[in-house]
């Protein structure tokens, strides 16, 4: 499945380029990434979740969540921009595993506490925008030059960043799912999880432990986003949700859990 992948994609590049020949430039075609990264970020880690048999629809109220949280800590209350990246961070990985939590614990479905759990976190995203003197729909502007130029940096002229980024966090997610023994109980969880736990793997703690990977991969996504077009809104991500979906089952992970690969997740967000 990921070989057809990679030759769709490049019979994509191939139509895109017969239609406009520009289309096949390296800096055009590297810098296209630019407007979807943030989906292919998400995209390798929310694959863990959905091979354990869930879903996760809050991916992108996080994203704007922690965009918004970065810009009222820098601009509202002084913190070191970096500090404000780190906070904003762990808020993220925080408000997965409180989904997690209570999906792992409770047996209530992932697709209605996540679905709660996007309403919540968009609900908490508007709430901090307010504690800045700058209106919600301007956004929070101004960031230091330092932050917002590393996402607009190109090696060799034509690699942007952000594309490095999105390789790095793919091999460390194809590493984490594909050659640990935490990956062999995220697949096993999703295969037969009472088996799981006869097997003496503590299944509730895994499942948890795969919404805290999503919600930090959500993090880093509002990050880069926020860097990139040098504003802080809270309705950033909200987008972003049904690409992510489409991109983890595309890339060949089963819904109904047990199967799935980082590669493919990454090249069909791609």
């Amino acid at each position: 499945w990921e070989y057809f992948l990679i030759l769709f994609i490049l019979l994509e590049v191939l139509v895109f380029g017969m239609m406009n020949s520009k289309f096949l430039m390296p800096r055009v075609l590297f810098g296209s990434f630019n407007d979807f990264i943030s989906i292919c970020i998400i995209a390798v880690f929310m694959c863990f979740v959905f091979i354990t048999g869930g879903i996760d629809l809050q991916a992108g109220s996080i994203v704007g969540l922690t965009s918004i949280i970065i810009g009222v800590l820098w601009k509202s209350f002084e913190v070191n921009i970096i500090v404000a990246c780190l906070i904003a961070l762990v808020v993220a990985c925080l408000c997965g595993a409180l989904s997690g939590f209570f999906i792992a614990y409770t047996d209530v479905q992932p697709m209605v506490i996540t679905l709660g759990g996007s309403f919540l976190y968009s609900g908490l995203a508007i709430a901090v925008s307010n504690m800045s003197n700058t209106a919600a729909y301007l956004g929070i502007s101004g960031f230091p030059e330092y932050f917002t130029s590393f996402t607009k940096l190109r090696f060799f002229g034509v690699l942007p960043a952000q594309v490095l980024i999105f390789i790095a966090l793919t091999a460390v997610a194809y590493v984490i799912l594909h050659r640990t023994k935490y990956g062999c109980m995220v697949f096993l969880c999703g295969i037969n999880r009472r088996a799981a736990e006869f097997s003496g793997i503590n299944t509730k703690r895994i499942i948890l432990s795969t919404y805290v990977f999503s919600g930090m991969a959500a993090a880093f996504a509002g990050i880069i986003m926020t860097s990139y077009l040098g504003s802080s809104k809270s309705d950033f991500g909200s987008d972003l949700t049904m690409p992510i979906i489409t991109a983890v089952v595309l890339g060949g992970t089963s819904i109904l859990g047990g199967k799935g690969t980082v590669v493919g997740s990454a090249l069909a967000a791609v």
